[in-house]
């Protein structure tokens, strides 16, 4: 538990494991990262700022918000971190969690009202608040959803095209959130 301050915050959203890994910026190899000379520049040109540097390399930080998948950080990248080969775009989609209000008999469809893609989808369910369902063929990883749950339940889980079209994709940085369909 030396990774993770231990906070009420945290106590009441459940964080009582290790801080997830970072998560790259779209583009961004775990090769590319060798290449990062920590600059910043990639900081400095993302519109939402959610562009931060984890150790000296670039990160995202979904708590400020959602990328918008523009590019802007990679344009300005002198080095080769970025693929600029192929369009912005993460290796993961976002996961609910158990911890889900909804899963719980509560009303809450915070997650699919910002979603910017429509990925989140909320299924009736007899005698309780309907149920959130995330299509990972959807779903662009954007981080929209994650900022605005009200418990953090939402995370983010490595993207493998088998497990999407499954619709099976458990274990993100959620320690063991899942998809719900």
């Amino acid at each position: 538990m030396d990774d993770m301050q231990l906070t009420r915050r945290n106590i009441l959203r459940g964080r009582l494991g290790p801080e997830a890994p970072p998560v790259c910026p779209p583009g961004v190899s775990t090769d590319g990262l060798a290449a990062c000379t920590s600059c910043g520049a990639c900081v400095l040109a993302c519109p939402p700022g959610i562009v931060a540097l984890a150790d000296g390399k670039p990160s995202i930080d979904f708590s400020r918000g959602e990328c918008t998948l523009c590019g802007k950080c990679g344009d300005v990248c002198p080095e080769p971190v970025f693929d600029r080969s192929a369009p912005a775009a993460f290796g993961h989609v976002m996961c609910i969690a158990d911890s889900c209000l909804a899963l719980h008999r509560t009303d809450c469809q915070s997650c699919r009202d910002h979603c910017p893609v429509d990925a989140i989808r909320f299924k009736p369910q007899l005698g309780g608040p309907f149920r959130p369902v995330l299509d990972p063929e959807i779903c662009n990883g954007c981080g929209a959803c994650l900022s605005v749950c009200p418990i953090g339940a939402i995370g983010v889980a490595p993207l493998t095209r088998g497990d999407a079209a499954k619709g099976n994709i458990a274990g993100g940085s959620m320690g063991g959130g899942q998809m719900h369909g």
